[in-house]
């Protein structure tokens, strides 16, 4: 095998060499896939941060959509209930006047009957 100092050093050095060359490239192997995947990172990074804007966005609209919608609801339940004020408030109108008018009659009946106007028939003249 080796004979002499000299030929091991000879020896030793191309393989030095050669590891010295392999270990350089796996620095820079591993510095570019570290950087790819800071790249990568960065990229995942947009992703998520895209996606999130687009449901975000999406949920956005949506409860503006839903907002709009209340509040036409809202609207229609206000002209709504001031329909129904207007109503009570006729019905409440009718049924004093009828009361008033069932009084009025249940009066003039009462009268009629003490008078006695009620016992004699009205005949009509020939």
């Amino acid at each position: 095998m080796v004979s002499n100092g000299k030929s091991a050093e000879i020896d030793y050095q191309p393989r030095t060499a050669v590891e010295g060359e392999i270990r350089e490239f796996v620095r820079r192997d591993s510095a570019n896939l570290r950087r790819g995947s800071d790249n990568d990172s960065e990229l995942v990074a947009n992703n998520i941060s895209k996606l999130l804007q687009r449901v975000a966005g999406t949920s956005v609209q949506e409860i503006d959509r839903l907002i709009s919608e209340l509040q036409i609801l809202r609207e229609l339940l206000h002209a709504q209930g001031a329909r129904i004020q207007q109503e009570i408030a006729d019905y409440a109108l009718l049924s004093q006047s009828a009361m008033q008018s069932t009084k009025i009659f249940g009066e003039s009946l009462s009268q009629w009957k003490k008078s006695g106007a009620w016992a004699t028939p009205i005949t009509a003249p020939r």
